[in-house]
């Protein structure tokens, strides 16, 4: 057996010991990527330094790197002669000690707390009983993003999570937020792994539709009629349509003009009088044409029968932000077999709960010839994957959430990847929870209500203390889509409970047969129309398919301990607020 060997040259820039596992590709690109042109500015291969802090200590000193990061704090030091820099550059949540000399670069512009600096050093072991097993000695400082700290509005000061709401374009730079974004990225390339282990294909399903998956009708619209009725108001305003006298004066034009056509044929002219005459009345008739099409342009929204003309929209008919792509990935299902997609879903909804967002991503896998037994299986394996994979590879932030936030999220984590999940009938979770008597639920439990969120994290957090499947539902609480069950009562949908959260995933078996989903849909009083394409998946072979569910930001609010999902998204979207 031989052992691959690495460039010495390329394991040198990127400090990287030769039984180690690499860094990210784009290290080696930078690394490679060698210019000749004069006129370039020459490429630099940056160092991360996770890749710094996570080696053997003995690999990287006497190195020369270049690394770049933000100043997390910053302290002149020796009378000013050098200063101590603790430098992070969102590859880990540890920062570098960095070392600059006043002899090196001005000192004062580069401690402030937010600064950018590309510095150009050597590796050395700290002094006996430092905290750091490496620091960084500046010979150059290549590059500054000065900080003028008066102003900084994140300083090194501890700052609440909803402060930090305020400055969304800056907020990743705390601890907090860069912590959230790391465990948030490998949730996503664990699910993607997951996935293409169990022989699933990723769809990217459409974010503007014209279904409406939940049938709530909490969805954003998606128009361009406001935007065009201004645009005409406008050009109107500049260019004013014609008058009625206008018109009149074109209707005969064009009769003087097709009088004289008639005039020289009856004449027997020549072919090239009536050749030029037929084009002069062409060109009045277009004339008059055009006139006639301002003169019946209307200011405002275009309306037909008292209601919006949607003809007149730009894709001829209403169309909405979607509030989940299951519906078009069912399509996949029926001709790839396992399929899923993973994107932006979207619901208008006027909720300021810590529960909610307008704008969220939704992990939602489908399954040909699987039942809904099956659907549960797969639904369990997935969340037992994702907690096991941020166990084995975001060890450091999940223990910074544990310090700063939720002691028992690492607990959470192990509890819920090695247990096997209960699996419950809503009816005998209804008679669980109504034989209760040492807590008073807020919510009335009877047989037909919709869980409430106290409802499931009681029975994970305290009945059965692990996460917990219900399923086959009231079909009056449940989508159309989902399959009915021989009792005429409930449907074959499943909820995934967990301790933390509640209801973490969704799912349920497709109702297949064409009359029992044309029937649903008519008694959710929804048009059939629209659903048209969707019924000829049950017309045109069709099959036994489930999927469900996982609300992304959900997954890591369980994960991390985060009170409110505000914290879990880069650029939240909510009532009143759509920064940047």
């Amino acid at each position: 057996m031989t052992t691959h060997q690495p460039n010495p040259s390329r394991s040198q820039s990127l400090l990287m010991p030769v039984n180690a596992v690499p860094e990210p590709p784009v290290l080696e690109m930078e690394a490679a990527s060698i210019s000749s042109d004069p006129a370039l500015e020459p490429s630099r291969a940056r160092t991360f330094i996770k890749s710094i802090l996570t080696g053997a200590v003995d690999d990287f000193v006497g190195r020369k790197v270049v690394v770049g990061g933000w100043v997390k704090t910053g302290r002149e030091q020796g009378k000013g002669s050098f200063a101590f820099l603790e430098l992070n550059d969102g590859s880990c949540l540890a920062n570098l000690q960095v070392i600059v000399d006043a002899a090196v670069f001005p000192l004062s512009q580069l401690v402030p707390t937010g600064t950018c600096v590309l510095v150009e050093g050597e590796l050395k072991k700290p002094p006996e009983g430092a905290k750091q097993n490496v620091e960084l000695r500046v010979e150059k400082v290549l590059e500054v993003g000065p900080v003028d700290p008066a102003k900084y509005p994140i300083p090194k000061t501890r700052l609440t999570l909803e402060f930090l709401r305020d400055f969304v374009h800056l907020r990743s730079r705390t601890n907090t937020i860069s912590a959230i974004a790391r465990i948030r990225d490998e949730l996503a390339y664990a699910t993607h792994t997951f996935f293409r282990k169990n022989g699933f294909r990723y769809i990217h399903t459409p974010i503007i539709t014209t279904s409406d998956c939940e049938g709530a009708g909490e969805m954003f619209q998606v128009t361009t009629l406001f935007s065009d009725a201004e645009k005409l108001e406008k050009e109107l305003k500049q260019n004013p349509p014609p008058s009625e006298s206008d018109i009149e004066s074109a209707k005969l034009f064009v009769k003087e003009k097709g009088e004289i056509v008639s005039q020289l044929k009856s004449s027997k002219a020549s072919k090239e009088e009536i050749v030029a005459s037929v084009s002069e009345l062409n060109k009045a008739r277009e004339n008059l044409s055009k006139l006639e099409e301002r003169f019946n342009l209307k200011p405002g929204i275009p309306q037909k029968d008292g209601k919006t003309d949607y003809a007149c929209d730009f894709f001829s008919r209403q169309a909405f932000l979607t509030v989940s792509g299951q519906l078009q990935v069912e399509t996949y299902a029926c001709a790839l077999g396992n399929v899923y997609t993973f994107g932006p879903t979207f619901r208008a909804e006027h909720s300021h709960t810590s529960r909610h967002l307008a704008e969220f991503w939704m992990v939602e896998p489908e399954i040909a010839f699987a039942n809904l037994e099956d659907d549960m299986n797969y639904a369990e394996n997935y969340v037992k994957f994702l907690c096991q994979w941020l166990l084995d590879n975001s060890r450091d932030d999940m223990e910074f959430m544990v310090k700063n936030y939720d002691k028992t999220a690492i607990e959470r984590l192990q509890l819920v990847s090695s247990m096997p999940f209960e699996r419950i009938s809503y009816t005998k979770a209804v008679e669980i929870l109504a034989n209760v008597t040492e807590k008073k639920f807020e919510n009335k439990v009877e047989w037909g209500i919709d869980l409430a969120s106290e409802h499931e994290r009681y029975l994970t957090e305290v009945i059965f203390k692990k996460p917990v499947i219900v399923y086959n539902y009231p079909k009056g609480i449940k989508a159309f889509y989902m399959r009915l069950n021989d009792d005429q009562k409930t449907v074959a949908a499943m909820d995934v409970l967990v301790p933390k959260v509640g209801e973490l995933i969704g799912g349920s078996q497709r109702e297949e047969r064409l009359e029992m989903l044309v029937k649903r849909i008519e008694d959710a009083g929804l048009p059939l129309e629209p659903y048209e394409w969707y019924l000829d998946l049950r017309r045109f072979g069709t099959v036994k398919h489930s999927g469900f569910g996982l609300g992304f930001e959900r997954m890591i609010l369980f994960a991390t301990g985060i009170d409110n999902i505000r914290d879990v998204i880069p650029f939240p979207r909510y009532p009143g607020r759509a920064d940047l």
